[in-house]
């Protein structure tokens, strides 16, 4: 049973939350970097897909006032993608938190006079450890150094920055490939164990207790952002890099693969297709501004992935002016970029630790906000699966519990030697585009044709007090459905084996795996809609109208009224005194 979200303000900050994680942020200046004309396909794809997609799904949670299974009750014989999106926020929640651990880890040795990835004296460092990488001054063949001797241009290209050397030797202490999975690291696996109990305690009374706590978590981050942001424009190099950012590569607009990230980059940032969105929405009031909420919660995830980006290439503009190298070969991906690239810049700064430590503090609280709805939204939709008469005191503390340890146990794996082959089989199939813009796809399909677009709409007038703008209801039926399926198609069709840093190929049995954790989430759909029309009776078009009739809650009971003339409302607009609040009020 759903109570109301403890002020709407505290329910914006919530779903705010999903715009800021670390992984966004990375990911977006990693396709901006790479594709300079990247921000142009990321805009249209905003409208078409990004903003629809996001509106769908908290209208859906607001409409059902259930989570992420229950959801479907609007077309019972598709409840599979409820549970496909259950298992896919599971497997996000099990790897995500890693991320979390390492900025802890980081954060945790940020607390010391010289960081501790900034020098090469440490135990974890190799004899090809170098400080100092001037490919610039490489000239007549040799550099001059009185640490570390007379170095050929040869000798230098293979050497190995100790950030580098931290993270792989030290953090990882990675071994030679997955089925080589090595000790536990003792001192990640206590990060581990910190932030999941963080976890926990902030999720277990629900989203009233845990709305608090975003107050801080979801706003300081944008502290400081605008901290580095000061401090980064500041450094040597941050307009060259910043310029790098804005001025784009027309040459490269028509390349497929900048639409297509810029397609995944969409989805995966908007959170489209985890639950967590209509688990959040199904908190709102009934007749709150869902749409008006969609389009400023979007333009927050966008404008803090855009802004963020002044930040890190300002950044990198320093960095590649130290090194005396191009921009383009000082960014990474993934955990590259928030665990290479970053420390290595703040390591170069003046009072590095102090620099250190407010990044990572950042970071973490990213994490965490994302934690939390993931946590949030999984547990809800496990929640709704048992009626009140089945209610037991302290059942939602005791299904945090047992979530949180679950996870917790499965992420023993990824703080091994071979923890970091795990994570990316993790990251690369189980929440990947593929899963995502499948169930994307689907939830349109289910939504537009087998519901109704048009009934839907109807059932966001009852909400509201008007209808969406038409493109909304074209977006849910025709283009963003054609565009998941084209990046669907498009990923499918270029698929490439897993490799850790272009060099480790992943086993036979390794991919086998990766599959059979993309398909544990894809594969409910179609399997789900088998079951039921195999076990209903009658002919195939009476079970088809049986199972996708509506099972309604008490609540429409209260707000929809039958003879009430949802057409009459197409000609209100937002903003109107006249229908800042309608509430349906039932005739029986």
């Amino acid at each position: 049973m759903h109570h109301p979200l403890a002020g709407h303000c505290c329910g914006i900050l919530f779903s705010l939350q999903i715009s800021q994680t670390q992984a966004h942020i990375c990911i977006f200046s990693f396709f901006s970097q790479r594709n300079r004309v990247f921000l142009i396909p990321y805009v249209l794809f905003i409208f078409l897909g990004g903003i629809p997609r996001f509106f769908l799904e908290i209208a859906l949670g607001q409409f059902m006032k259930a989570g992420s299974i229950n959801v479907w009750n609007i077309a019972p014989l598709f409840k599979g993608l409820g549970y496909a999106s259950m298992v896919i926020v599971f497997f996000c929640n099990t790897y995500y938190i890693m991320v979390l651990a390492w900025g802890f880890y980081y954060f945790i040795k940020s607390f010391n006079s010289t960081l501790p990835w900034s020098t090469c004296d440490n135990p974890w460092n190799t004899e090809n450890c170098i400080e100092t990488f001037r490919h610039d001054d490489c000239q007549n063949g040799t550099i001059g150094n009185s640490t570390f001797g007379n170095l050929t241009c040869e000798e230098l290209a293979d050497g190995r920055s100790p950030i580098i050397e931290f993270w792989e030797n030290k953090v990882l202490n990675i071994s030679d490939g997955l089925d080589e999975p090595g000790v536990i690291n003792w001192e990640l696996m206590l990060c581990l164990m910190a932030v999941w109990v963080m976890v926990y305690f902030c999720v277990w009374k629900g989203v009233k207790s845990t709305g608090k706590i975003v107050y801080v978590t979801a706003t300081f981050p944008y502290v400081v952002l605008i901290i580095l942001l000061v401090r980064g424009v500041t450094l040597p190099g941050a307009y060259d890099g910043i310029m790098y950012y804005v001025k784009p590569d027309w040459s490269k607009l028509g390349e497929a693969q900048v639409w297509i990230d810029a397609g995944t980059q969409i989805f995966f940032s908007y959170a489209i297709g985890l639950g967590a969105l209509t688990a959040l929405g199904s908190y709102n009031r009934f007749n709150n501004d869902c749409y008006k909420d969609a389009f400023v919660l979007a333009f927050i995830n966008s404008g803090t992935s855009f802004f963020s980006g002044f930040v890190v290439f300002s950044i990198l503009g320093f960095m590649a002016s130290e090194q005396g190298v191009d921009i383009s070969k000082v960014a990474e991906s993934g955990p590259g970029l928030a665990f290479i690239a970053y420390p290595k810049a703040v390591s170069m700064m003046p009072v590095a630790p102090v620099w250190a430590a407010l990044f990572f503090i950042m970071l973490l609280l990213l994490g965490l906000d994302s934690q939390f709805v993931g946590v949030e939204g999984f547990v809800t939709g496990i929640l709704d699966l048992f009626p009140g008469k089945y209610y037991m005191r302290y059942q939602r503390e005791i299904a945090v519990a047992i979530c949180c340890l679950l996870c917790f146990i499965i992420d023993l794996s990824m703080v091994t030697q071979g923890g970091m082959y795990v994570f990316q089989l993790f990251d690369y199939y189980s929440a990947s585009g593929m899963t995502l813009l499948w169930q994307a796809f689907w939830e349109c399909v289910v939504v537009a044709w087998v519901y109704g677009a048009d009934r839907f709409m109807d059932d966001i007038a009852r909400m509201i007090g008007y209808r969406p703008f038409p493109w909304i209801k074209w977006c849910w039926s025709f283009i963003t459905p054609c565009v998941c399926m084209g990046i669907f198609l498009f990923h499918l069709l270029n698929y490439k084996p897993l490799t850790y840093n272009n060099v480790y190929v992943y086993p036979w049995w390794g991919e086998v795996i990766g599959w059979c954790l993309a398909l544990s989430s894809m594969l409910c759909i179609p399997v789900s809609l088998v079951y039921k029309l195999a076990g209903a009776k009658g002919t195939f078009r009476e079970r088809w109208e049986n199972l996708t009739k509506p099972v309604w809650g008490a609540h429409h009971l209260e707000y929809m009224a039958p003879d009430t003339d949802i057409k009459s409302l197409a000609s209100l607009s937002p903003g109107t005194e006249e229908n800042k609040v309608i509430i349906f009020e039932s005739v029986m």
